[in-house]
């Protein structure tokens, strides 16, 4: 591991350039801070990184450690190491909580998770890390000239999260598993009670579950069309203008027969 990090701090000096070299072996730290401030100014991100990270450790017990470090975090954020800036914009504000750019730093840690929240497709961990964070803020800060813009970006993320949601509910409709899809549908329904598609979430559990009553075994018949009525009022209950609503209320036809049917089947059964 030391070797890696040895042959990478090597690399970086070489692409940075001979100069430096010169800055980073000199022992004037004063001259080494200022050569930082220019390259942020400069906004030579990964120049200004490498000699921060090197100065720091003199200025520690110092006024000036604050700002150096403030700088040095966002030479992270320029470089878009996100990871890494999230780590160094959470150690800023353990280091500082009483600085005046606290509210500035919590939330560009929060907006690291949003810029690092993949694709709805794949893993949403930082997604999650990214609304929690965001949510801390708006509930910490609610005075904040970044408030609206966070829960613009609470919004986005609640989204992405509804369409893998709803990705993975089609999924288990398109594979045949159409219990599982009734049960994630739902859920999604439960989940994103506000969206304009809300209604749609909700037909599409009773349409799962229907198909899942046509194929279940004979005795279970009865409970799964009960099973598909009583979702089937809960849609009419809150949907009543859904143009859904014809084909909800064919569900309910359907399986009132079905119950009707497997019901004198039973009697018949029993009376013989």
């Amino acid at each position: 591991m030391r070797f890696v990090i040895a042959v990478f701090l090597v690399v970086s000096l070489i692409s940075c350039g001979p100069g430096m070299n010169k800055i980073l072996k000199s022992k004037d730290a004063a001259y080494k801070l200022k050569m930082a401030e220019q390259f942020y100014a400069k906004k030579k991100w990964m120049k200004a990184y490498t000699i921060y990270e090197d100065v720091m450790p003199y200025y520690k017990t110092t006024p000036q450690f604050q700002d150096i470090y403030y700088k040095y975090a966002y030479t992270a954020f320029n470089q878009k190491d996100y990871t890494n800036a999230e780590n160094l914009f959470k150690q800023f504000i353990e280091n500082f909580p009483n600085s005046p750019r606290a509210e500035e730093i919590e939330y560009m840690r929060a907006y690291t998770f949003y810029l690092q929240s993949p694709k709805a497709d794949l893993d949403q961990t930082n997604t999650y890390k990214a609304i929690s964070n965001l949510q801390t803020f708006v509930n910490t800060r609610p005075q904040s000239v970044r408030v609206t813009e966070a829960n613009r970006l609470i919004d986005e993320l609640r989204k992405k999260l509804e369409t893998k949601d709803y990705k993975s509910a089609m999924l288990y409709y398109n594979i045949g598993e159409f219990r599982a899809a009734g049960v994630t549908f739902n859920t999604l329904f439960d989940n994103y009670p506000e969206s304009l598609v809300s209604d749609e979430y909700k037909f599409m559990a009773i349409k799962s579950y229907f198909k899942a009553a046509e194929l279940t075994i004979v005795t279970k018949r009865i409970e799964r069309y009960r099973e598909v009525i009583e979702q089937a009022n809960e849609f009419i209950e809150r949907f009543p203008e859904s143009k859904y609503r014809k084909d909800v209320d064919s569900y309910i036809s359907t399986s009132n027969t079905e119950i009707q049917k497997f019901s004198n089947n039973e009697q018949v059964k029993t009376t013989t």
